[in-house]
């Protein structure tokens, strides 16, 4: 049982980040990077856990929705009105020593041996469809696994060709990444890939490190009726969340929005228009979570650190100054 959502203190961008993600996936998933047990595991597992349960189409091994034709596998684009079921959102870890044949799917051993035929068996970009897909220890991930997984999201489909199978199926997931930077930076090219960036670093405040202690022992000793207590606040954090998915097709990002936007990357030097699409998009999913219908200037000033902090041109001799590069022009151009 993952340890409450709403129980978790303190980290409140990493939780906005998740929750924005939640609200709208195409702003690209998640990178957390800092300290070891600062909590972000935690968090990621958390929030899924939280999330509403989603509607699929029974017997079918990637996940399909009934609501989504356009990102169906064969089987499922052929049936004319399919049984669907509940189910939680997948939770998907991609552990660093899995091979190729396990992330992407592979030749069913057992019932080419058995049976003489050839069947696909789906692999974890298959069960990942429609739900998160983590990465702990993202910048360890092996180069080709990197390569992978950037056509992957680019594309939203799988493509498998191996051992005489020719298979396509559907994998939209929200990619979720943390990591140590002391251990190694990601390659540009996936660092791209993903929406928000948010650095976490383990509380020095002596009240917070105090409840952090008090809550996880608490966890410890009693999950389930931890879990319980916590219910409450978790339930109100789903219906915040659905509620935003409900409105954000109606919230208005203005010229003048979109200008500061612009205005915002331009100053910063990002590489292609990402970056602007991302800030776009995040600054409209806090506006939805917040209940309004139209983006406003604090939402640009809160969303700006999470999707522009990791798209910066690398300057040594301001390493590691990139937050405070994105502040300094928050407060110029944003005032």
């Amino acid at each position: 049982m993952p340890f409450p959502f709403s129980a978790i203190v303190g980290q409140e961008r990493l939780k906005q980040a998740l929750l924005c993600v939640a609200v709208d996936p195409s702003i690209g998933g998640v990178l957390v990077m800092g300290d070891r047990g600062a909590g972000k595991s935690t968090a990621i597992r958390g929030l899924a856990a939280l999330l509403p349960e989603i509607s699929v189409i029974a017997g079918c091994a990637y996940g399909c929705r009934q609501d989504d034709g356009a990102s169906q596998c064969e089987r499922c684009a052929a049936m004319s009105d399919p049984e669907t079921i509940r189910r939680t959102v997948p939770m998907v870890d991609l552990p660093l020593g899995a091979g190729e044949e396990r992330v992407t799917g592979a030749l069913d051993l057992e019932r080419a041996l058995g049976k003489g035929e050839k069947a696909f068996e789906p692999g974890l970009l298959a069960r990942a469809n429609g739900g998160f897909l983590y990465i702990d220890e993202v910048n360890l991930l092996e180069d080709h696994l990197v390569d992978l997984l950037l056509d992957v999201a680019a594309s939203g489909t799988n493509v498998v060709e191996r051992d005489g199978l020719s298979v396509r199926h559907p994998a939209r997931f929200v990619l979720v990444g943390s990591g140590n930077p002391e251990e190694g930076e990601l390659r540009p090219q996936f660092l791209d890939r993903f929406g928000l960036s948010v650095d976490v670093s383990t509380p020095e405040d002596l009240p917070q490190r105090i409840e952090i202690v008090r809550r996880r022992d608490s966890y410890d000793r009693d999950p389930q009726g931890f879990a319980k207590a916590w219910r409450r606040r978790d339930l109100a954090v789903r219906r915040k969340v659905v509620a935003a998915r409900d409105r954000i097709g109606e919230v208005e990002v203005g010229d003048a929005m979109l200008e500061r936007v612009a205005r915002l990357c331009l100053s910063l030097g990002t590489d292609g228009l990402r970056g602007e699409l991302v800030l776009m998009r995040t600054a409209r999913a806090i506006a939805a979570l917040a209940g309004r219908d139209e983006v406003d200037t604090n939402d640009l000033r809160e969303a700006a650190p999470m999707a522009l902090g990791h798209r910066l041109r690398r300057d040594p001799l301001e390493s590691g100054q990139e937050g405070a590069r994105v502040e300094r022009a928050v407060a110029e151009i944003l005032a």
